[in-house]
C-alpha cells in the first residue's frame, strides 16, 4: 500500500471582524514593519486605508504595494520584493482575491532569496531551494471566495512572453495565519461573485472525482460543495446576505484545502484559456465544467451520486443539468464563443490543456481529441 501524506497546519480566524486581529497578530509575532500587497483596484479603495490603519493602530510601520493585475507576472513579483526591501519590511500582508495572494506568498521569498522568481517553479530544470528559516512572516485576508489560495502551498505565476502559468509549489510559503472576514467580499459585485463562486465549486468537484487516496480530503470536498450549492444563488442574488457570504468563503477554503488531492481537467481546460485568452480563471472553469463532468460520469458513477446527494438533486445524471441551471441563473456566459474565444484559438487551447498536469489526476484519462470535444461543446 502506498504511503500517502497529509497536512492541514494553517490557522484560521474565521468569521465577521477576523480582520481586526491581523495587527495584534503581527505584533505577537514580533513584526514591526508590514508590507501590505494588493492588487491595482483594491489599493485605491478604502478598504484597504482602513487596514492600514489597522495595522498602524496596532504599532506597525505600514506600506502598500498595489502592483498586481490580471493574471500575475514574474514582473509583478519582482517589483513587490522590491517594495518589499525598500520599506525595510519583515512581514507581508497579503489581501486580495487569488492573484493578489499568490503574488503574496512569493514576495518575501524573492525579497530574502536569490535569482528570478521563475527559476523557483516546481519543474524549473535547476530548482532553487526555499529555505524557511530565511521567510518573512506572512499572513493572508482573502476578499473573494473562490481560488481559497489563502490556504494553499502554491503560488501560480504566469511567464511574461508566453502566458503560460507556472507553478511554485513548497509547504513553506503557506500563510503563517489566515484572517478570513467574510465582511470583505460584501462590496463584490455579481458577476465576480458568481465566477469565483463557480471556482469554489470546481475546486470541491474536481478534488472529490480525482483518483487520489486522501479520504480526509474526500469528506471536506463533499460538505464544501454541499455548501457552496446552497449558498452560491443566494450569494449572487442579496449581496449584503452575511450568512451567504461566510458560506462561500468556508467553502472556497475547503475546495482549497481538499485539492492537494490534485484537481482534473477542468483546470486543465481553464488554465488553457487563462493563457491563449487571458479570461478570469473562475470564469475558464465555470464555462468547461460542463463537458467535462458529462465525460466524467461514466468513470466514476458511484462519486457523481454522491455529489448528487449532498447538493440535493435525484440522482449523479441531474449534476450536469443541474450546473447548466445554476450557472443560467447567476448570470454565467452560457458558451465560450459569448465571450470572445475564436475557433482559431482551438489548436493552441488544445495544445496546452493536452500538456497541463491538472488532467493527469482526471477519473478518466483525456487524449487530445478529447480536449478537442471539451472545447468544441463549450463553444
Amino acid at each position: 500500500m502506498a504511503i500517502t501524506r497529509f497536512s492541514f497546519p494553517t490557522a484560521i480566524h474565521f468569521g465577521a471582524g477576523a480582520r481586526r486581529l491581523a495587527g495584534p497578530h503581527l505584533i505577537d509575532a514580533g513584526c514591526k514593519r508590514a508590507l501590505i500587497v494588493t492588487d491595482k483596484g483594491l489599493a485605491a479603495l478604502p478598504l484597504i486605508a482602513e487596514l492600514k490603519a489597522g495595522l498602524e493602530a496596532a504599532g506597525l510601520a505600514v506600506a502598500v504595494y498595489g502592483g498586481i493585475f490580471g493574471n500575475p507576472t514574474g514582473v509583478q513579483v519582482m517589483n513587490g520584493a522590491a517594495a518589499y526591501k525598500a520599506h525595510g519590511a519583515d512581514c507581508v500582508v497579503g489581501v486580495g482575491g487569488g492573484a493578489a495572494l499568490d503574488v503574496a506568498k512569493v514576495v518575501g521569498l524573492l525579497a530574502t532569496h536569490p535569482g528570478d522568481v521563475m527559476e523557483y517553479v516546481w519543474d524549473h530544470p535547476q530548482v532553487r531551494t526555499i529555505h524557511a528559516a530565511q521567510l518573512p512572516h506572512f499572513i493572508a485576508l482573502p476578499t473573494t471566495s473562490g481560488t481559497g489560495s489563502e490556504v494553499g502551498r502554491s503560488s501560480v505565476i504566469s511567464e511574461e512572453a508566453s502566458h503560460v502559468k507556472r507553478v511554485i509549489f513548497s509547504p513553506h510559503i503557506l500563510a503563517k495565519a489566515v484572517f478570513a472576514d467574510p465582511e470583505l467580499t460584501l462590496g463584490l459585485p455579481p458577476a465576480v461573485t458568481a465566477a469565483t463562486g463557480m471556482d469554489a465549486l470546481t475546486h470541491n468537484i474536481e478534488s472529490y472525482l480525482s483518483p487520489a487516496y486522501q479520504p480526509l480530503c474526500d469528506g471536506i470536498a463533499l460538505e464544501g460543495t454541499r455548501i457552496a450549492a446552497r449558498a452560491l444563488l443566494k450569494a449572487v442574488r442579496e449581496p449584503g446576505n452575511i450568512d451567504a457570504r461566510a458560506d462561500m468563503m468556508m467553502a472556497s477554503m475547503m475546495g482549497a484545502i481538499a485539492f492537494q488531492k490534485d484537481l482534473g481537467a477542468v483546470h486543465s481546460c481553464a488554465h488553457a484559456l487563462g493563457t491563449v485568452c487571458d479570461m478570469h480563471h473562475g470564469l475558464a472553469n465555470a464555462l468547461m465544467i460542463e463537458p467535462v463532468m458529462a465525460f466524467n460520469i461514466d468513470a466514476v458513477p458511484q462519486k457523481f451520486e454522491a455529489l448528487a446527494q449532498v447538493i440535493g438533486l435525484a440522482n449523479g445524471a441531474a449534476l450536469v443539468p443541474w450546473l447548466r441551471d445554476l450557472k443560467q441563473h447567476i448570470g454565467i456566459a452560457p458558451s465560450l464563443a459569448a465571450v470572445g474565444v475564436q475557433r482559431a484559438q482551438f489548436a493552441r487551447l488544445v495544445e496546452i490543456a493536452t500538456a497541463d498536469m491538472c488532467h493527469q489526476t482526471n477519473p478518466r484519462a483525456c487524449t487530445r481529441a478529447d480536449f478537442e470535444r471539451f472545447f468544441e461543446a463549450a463553444f
